[in-house]
């Protein structure tokens, strides 16, 4: 029998007599009971003290389970009390009941509930002033219900990067031909001496597996913080009557949560009040069509969803994994696998060159083969090392696994793993230093999309200004009031203008001794402004004013309309009036009167609007935002059947003027992307005088507004876009328009933007910046890198990262494809002339090591230099190795290739040497080549590759290390690196030799080379010939 007991202990023994009577209740299921009821009446006794609600709302709680309380007549011998599982503060509420409220989306369980009201209440939650949010409520709450984070999939272990490294094909090879030669080399001169060879290779794979493996894992976890950064989005909540910013991570149930348009939603809930609330729920159900959010007909709001219109308040009931996106995002590993267009391009060159080292080694291993069993070939006592049938078994295995492990390394030195390495590195390194920068990279393809940027196109507000509104100009009729007394004013106008800056804003006033006014003012700049100045020069009650009044209906702001539009009855006399806010000339569009000081109401004629139009203009060119106020009272008729707020007939309330200071700064780093060869257009939605003050000392070219170059044809719109500098009264479609046209002409568009209609944009162009203070959660979605500081300086900062990132790969690119091209020649014609190779596998590895991983990481983490920012920009058409890169690798390849062939065909005779200090002279030689060539690689043009060395302490520091390593490898590591050590002149002729490679590539970067690239010429050529 299941059962849950509501009865006091004065009730237990009436009930289990009852009880006796219809079944078998035994002493011991009888001792059970009275336990039972002990307990739930001592439990109730001691909750008692902290209930706070009304019996009817618990009651209403309690049906959420009624059909589990029913007592079945059905006999047992066993009887089992299931209780709800309750807390301290919230005794009486059903979670999962609570959880399943909103995935039902039941009207039917929410009216059981007493509404959203009534769930308000048992959540001791107040729809005005939300949560107290004292600690103890938090935390209380906390325990309750959950918080708001989700239980990710657990992140990539060290171990798997370690299996992925194992995973290599030229690694497991190398590995079967260790693990043979280790097995032939013990059986042949025993486990003291016999190890070398196999277990030498063994450890030079693990150093490399060891290396990659520990790169990677750190670069993922890298990735994962910066992740997580970028999901830890800011949440508008009410608490104790207070709206305040909190991280999405820190709403709990029964939170008050403001959402406006472009927020999401941050945990299950429902609908408390707003206007024209719409959700976008593709991400949850797939549909596109916006569904329109109602207290009675459809209050439920689902996490993850997105706002597309309006503005409203909202009650969590359901947080973290217990909401529908919670257990979505429980699913979805953070791992992405994502290839930036430059890796896929290393891709296809990494394959390329392989292709090349396949064959030089397949080739290599024909002739070894060949050369060994025709009897060419010497033992280490100058004997044939093979005989025919005299040669045993094992030696001859032994020989092929040598020759088959010297062929697989040359793959393996060959094929140029490291430049997507260097990518990884360069980029991961790049996005830490971009997130101190305030730029947070969201995909990782922008790092170095931004390299190539050939136009900006900025915002205006918050990007190229501090966004800090502040009214200072006020005009009413044809007088200005800024500075004068309010009293002059009428009082008929001066309520109007409290109904019209209090009712129609999506802002806040709340009563603090926080701020030393005793005042603090939410919402975004604009309103702030227009909130703070009605209060404090206007004399404005907000808290008055609403409750005097009643919105009947609301058109929000957006960034097409430009004005917001309010319906509002006024309780004392029952009189509806429209009240609209927007840009000045669009609101006195809509004006066939104004009032005048007194408040006495007059037309607006053709002379009165010209003068009116003129005060516009005139704020405008001081580099003001101009906001009108319109009013109009409406008969109550036919109310209910309006769906749209009437925007003619108005009367014209009065203009004010905002100031939003230019940023320090902005002005320098407008000429630092000019004089990088990058193009900056500002597009704003501020009217074209405004537009023209701001860019006065910022830009050269065209101004136009978004009407008219909506209205070009196509073909002057292409001909136009590259001279317009300034585009005012733009809407995002006018944004996106001309991102799709300067695309069309080859440009590599960065784009910034803040509000959802921005999206567009933000998608269709190469780079999509947001802005992290103002942007909408859908605008940071649809970026590409988020400005946490809102600021142009910022988007500058990024671009030089951009190019920093770039120019690093091909840094790289240039010394690893010396390295490959020289070590593929030497061993190919060492192989086919003398028929062995001079660099032994684990040499080889040794090399592979110090150019892969080291390489990449001295290389590919050099910061941007001003230099970067005086070059022009890459663009789409610019090959990955350019001819300079092409004049510089070839050189060095070239001289390395010929002292390493002179030394190993020449070197004993010349040197006086033996064949093993030869083939140690050889490798120290290749090997110092590297590292001198490495500060070539530094800079690409040009000839002082010095500067700013005592900067990168990580290059130094590198650099050391190889040196290091190096000497051990030499003069400790004889048997391990098949070595003999070297006395201090033959060290002094490696030196010298590799140190040859600085004054070489100075002169190299003398001879000049033609821009156009010498691989495009010869495929056009050869186009033009087939």
């Amino acid at each position: 029998m299941s059962a849950i007991i509501h009865a006091s202990s004065s009730c237990m023994e009436l009930l289990l007599s009852d009880l006796h009577g219809s079944i078998n209740v035994t002493s011991l299921n009888k001792k059970r009971w009275r336990k039972a009821f002990h307990t739930i009446y001592c439990s109730r006794a001691f909750l008692s003290p902290f209930k706070h609600l009304p019996s009817s709302s618990t009651n209403q709680i309690h049906k959420i389970s009624k059909d589990s309380r029913k007592i079945s007549p059905e006999p047992s011998s066993r009887i089992v009390i299931d209780v709800v599982q309750q807390h301290l503060f919230f005794s009486g509420i059903d979670h999962s009941g609570l959880n399943e409220l909103v995935k039902e989306k039941s009207l039917d369980r929410l009216a059981e509930l007493g509404g959203v009201e009534g769930l308000a209440a048992s959540l001791n939650t107040d729809e005005q002033r939300g949560i107290s949010g004292d600690q103890q409520d938090i935390v209380a709450r906390y325990e309750a219900f959950g918080r708001n984070t989700y239980q990710m999939p657990p992140t990539k272990s060290f171990f798997h990067f370690v299996w992925e490294a194992f995973q290599d094909p030229t690694i497991l090879i190398l590995l079967v031909c260790a693990a043979l030669s280790l097995g032939f080399g013990i059986k042949e001169h025993g486990p003291k001496d016999g190890w070398y060879d196999g277990g030498s290779i063994f450890v030079a794979v693990f150093l490399v597996i060891a290396v990659s493996a520990i790169s990677n894992f750190r670069q993922n976890r890298q990735f994962d913080k910066l992740s997580k950064v970028s999901s830890n989005i800011p949440v508008e909540v009410v608490r104790n009557g207070r709206r305040q910013q909190i991280s999405i991570f820190e709403v709990v149930v029964g939170e008050v949560v403001c959402l406006k348009i472009g927020d999401q939603v941050p945990a299950d809930g429902l609908f408390i009040d707003g206007h024209s609330l719409q959700v976008d729920e593709s991400s949850m159900t797939g549909e596109s069509d916006h569904v329109e959010i109602d207290r009675d007909a459809n209050p439920f709001l689902f996490s993850g969803t997105k706002v597309a219109d309006g503005y409203g308040k909202m009650v969590v009931i359901s947080v973290g994994m217990n909401t529908l996106w919670g257990e979505m995002m429980s699913t979805i590993s953070s791992d992405s696998d994502e290839q930036t267009p430059l890796q896929s391009r290393l891709n296809k060159l990494t394959s390329s060159i392989g292709k090349v080292g396949l064959a030089v080694a397949f080739l290599v291993l024909v002739m070894l083969l060949v050369r060994y069993f025709t009897g060419n070939t010497e033992n280490e006592n100058g004997e044939k090392e093979f005989n025919g049938s005299k040669t045993k078994a094992d030696d001859v295995i032994n020989a092929v696994v040598r020759i088959i492990a010297a062929a697989v390394t040359i793959v393996v030195v060959a094929i140029p793993e490291g430049l997507p390495l260097a990518v990884t590195l360069t980029l991961a390194y790049s996005m830490k230093r971009m997130m101190s920068d305030q730029a947070m990279v969201r995909k990782l393809s922008a790092c170095e999309t931004m390299g190539s940027a050939t136009t900006i196109c900025t915002d205006k507000t918050g990007t190229l200004t501090l966004n800090q509104m502040k009214v200072t100009k006020f005009w009413l009729g044809n007088e200005t009031l800024q500075g004068r007394d309010s009293s002059l004013m009428g009082r008929s106008v001066v309520e109007l203008l409290h109904q019209g800056v209090g009712l129609n804003t999506t802002g806040s006033v709340y009563g603090s001794n926080v701020s030393g006014t005793g005042l603090e003012f939410s919402g975004s700049p604009t309103e702030k402004a227009i909130l703070s100045w009605a209060v404090l020069e206007l004399n404005m009650d907000m808290e008055a004013v609403k409750r005097d009044c009643h919105i009947l209906h609301v058109e929000a702001f957006n960034s097409e309309k430009k004005r917001s539009g309010v319906l509002m009855k006024k309780d004392a006399d029952d009189t509806v009036h429209i009240h609209w806010k927007g840009a000045a000339e669009m609101i006195l569009a809509m004006c066939s009167h104004y009032y005048d000081l007194e408040g006495n109401k007059k037309d607006l004629n053709d002379f009165e609007r010209m003068k009116f139009n003129q005060i516009i203009q005139g704020m405008a060119a001081s580099s003001l935002r101009c906001i009108a106020f319109a009013h109009k009272q409406v008969s109550e008729g036919n109310l209910e059947s309006q769906k749209n707020i009437q925007e003619n007939g108005m009367t014209l309330l009065g203009l004010v003027g905002l100031k939003d200071p230019c940023r320090p700064g902005v002005k320098k780093a407008v000429e630092d992307c000019q004089y990088a060869g990058v193009s900056v257009k500002m597009i704003t939605g501020d009217n074209v005088f405004t537009a023209k003050a701001i860019a006065t000392e910022k830009h050269d070219g065209s101004v136009v507004e978004g009407v008219e170059f909506r209205n070009y044809t196509e073909e002057e719109r292409m001909e136009k876009v590259d001279n317009i500098r300034v585009m005012a009264r733009s809407s995002p479609f006018d944004k996106l328009l001309m991102v799709q046209c300067l695309r069309k002409k080859g440009h590599v568009v960065a784009v910034t933007g803040d509000g959802t209609n921005d999206a567009p944009a933000l998608k269709e162009a190469d780079i999509g910046l947001s802005m992290g203070i103002q942007g909408t959660e859908v605008a940071k979605e649809s970026s590409d890198i988020v400005i946490m500081d809102d600021n142009f300086a910022s988007v500058v900062t990024v671009l030089r990262w951009g190019r920093c990132v770039y120019n690093n790969i091909q840094k790289f690119i240039q010394f690893q494809l010396t390295v490959n091209v020289a070590a593929l020649a030497i061993n190919f014609v060492a192989a086919v002339s003398a028929g062995e190779v001079p660099l032994t596998a684990v040499q080889l590895l040794w090399v592979n090591l110090i150019m892969d991983t080291l390489g990449a990481l001295a290389l590919a983490t050099e910061k941007p230099t001003r230099e970067l920012m005086e070059k022009r920009p890459v663009g789409r058409t610019e090959p990955l190795i350019t001819n300079i890169m092409w004049r510089n690798l070839l050189a060095q390849a070239l001289y390395q290739i010929a002292i390493l062939l002179t030394l190993q065909f020449r070197g004993e005779s010349i040197l006086g040497i033996s064949e093993k200090v030869n083939d140690t002279l050889i490798f120290n030689t290749f090997v110092l080549c590297q590292v001198f060539n490495e500060f070539n690689a530094r800079k690409l043009e040009k000839r002082n590759v010095f500067e700013g060395i005592h900067r990168n302490k990580l290059f130094m520091g590198i650099i050391g290390v190889t040196v290091i390593l190096q000497v051990v490898m030499v003069e400790f590591l004889k048997k391990f690196a098949d070595t003999e050590r070297l006395n201090w002149g033959q060290w002094g002729i490696c030196v010298g030799l590799a140190a040859a490679a600085w004054p070489i590539g100075w002169l190299v970067k003398l001879i000049p080379v033609p821009h156009k690239p010498f691989f495009s010429t010869h495929k056009r050529l050869l186009s033009r010939a087939t």
